[in-house]
C-alpha cells in the first residue's frame, strides 16, 4: 500500500533522512509496520523528488526496484543535501504496472505528488472523472496506473488555478464519491509547503521549530535536524498520529491538522 515521508526544514543529506535511521523509508521496505491489511512489503519501486536552493523545479529519482538494491541512489543520497523532501516507496496493488514511472513523486513544475493508498476498480471507477481531463493530459499519463490518474486529476485543479489545499481535498472528495473504499493518503508540496490527507491508511507528524516531517510510519530522523525523536525512546521531538479523515498543511513554522469534511464525501 506504499509509504511516503515528507520533509521541510534546515539542508539534511538524502541518506540521513531516507537510508540511515532506524525504521527509515528504506527499512519500511522490507519490514513496514503499518500496511492496513494493503499488502505486506514495498519492494516495486520508489522514488525521491527534492528541491535545490536554487530554483523552485524539483529533481526526482525514481526506480523500478526496490531501494535496497539499488547501489546508483545510495551513491547519490550521500551527495546530495536539501531542505525540502518527498519520497515514497511502492506496493503495486492489483494487476497494476511495477515500472519506474509508475512511482512517486509524480511532478510538474513547482509540484511533488504522492499517493499512499489505492482506488479499487481503477480505471472503471475513475473513467467518468477522466473525461474532464484534456485528452493529451490522458495519453501523456506517467503510467497506467490509479495514482498517475489521480495526480492528472489533481494538476488538473491546481494548473486551473485551485488553492492547493483545495485542490487535495476536492479530489480527494470525487475519487471517493466514485469509488467509496479508495485509500486516498495524498502528499503534496510545492518545497515550501505540505499538503497532506488520512484517508483509510496511516500518517504520522514530527515537528520542532525548525523542521517538520510527515510520515506514513514514525522513524528516527537525523538528530542534527531534529534533536533525536521519540520514536525509539531516545528522547527528542515525538511522533504524532494524525486522525482518520484529516487534512494537514505544515509549514516551516506551523502544522495545522483540521477534518476533511463536515460530511461524507458521498453526500456532498
Amino acid at each position: 500500500m506504499c509509504r511516503h515521508v515528507g520533509y521541510l526544514g534546515p539542508l539534511v543529506g538524502l541518506d540521513e533522512l531516507l537510508l540511515h535511521p532506524a525504521h527509515s523509508l528504506l527499512e519500511q521496505t522490507w519490514a513496514p509496520n503499518d500496511m492496513r491489511a494493503g499488502g505486506t512489503v514495498n519492494v516495486d519501486g520508489f522514488g525521491v523528488g527534492w528541491y535545490a536552493r536554487d530554483g523552485t523545479v524539483p529533481k526526482r529519482y525514481r526506480a523500478e526496484g526496490p531501494m535496497w538494491a539499488d547501489g546508483n541512489f545510495a551513491e547519490l543520497a550521500g551527495c546530495v543535501r536539501s531542505g525540502a523532501v518527498v519520497g515514497a516507496i511502492r506496493s503495486a496493488t492489483g494487476s497494476t504496472s511495477a515500472v519506474r514511472t509508475a512511482c512517486a513523486p509524480f511532478g510538474s513544475g513547482p509540484w511533488l505528488f504522492s499517493h499512499n493508498g489505492s482506488v479499487p476498480g481503477w480505471p472503471d471507477t475513475l473513467a467518468d472523472l477522466a473525461d474532464k481531463l484534456d485528452p493529451a493530459d490522458l495519453v501523456t499519463l506517467d503510467a497506467p496506473v490509479d495514482s498517475a490518474l489521480v495526480w492528472a486529476l489533481l494538476r488538473h485543479r491546481l494548473d486551473g488555478g485551485q488553492p492547493p489545499a483545495d485542490a487535495v481535498r476536492d479530489t480527494l472528495a470525487e475519487v471517493v464519491a466514485a469509488a467509496p473504499r479508495a485509500r486516498m493518503n495524498l502528499l503534496l508540496s510545492d518545497g515550501e509547503t505540505l499538503i497532506a490527507t488520512t484517508w483509510s491508511h496511516s500518517l504520522a507528524v514530527c515537528r520542532t521549530d525548525e523542521a517538520v516531517l510527515l510520515a506514513s510510519e514514525p522513524f528516527d530522523p537525523p538528530v542534527e535536524v531534529l534533536g533525536g525523536t521519540g520514536a525509539s525512546g531516545n528522547g527528542g521531538p515525538d511522533w504524532h498520529p494524525v486522525a482518520e479523515g484529516s487534512l494537514v498543511i505544515a509549514d516551516r513554522v506551523s502544522t495545522s491538522c483540521t477534518p476533511l469534511f463536515e460530511t461524507s464525501p458521498e453526500s456532498r
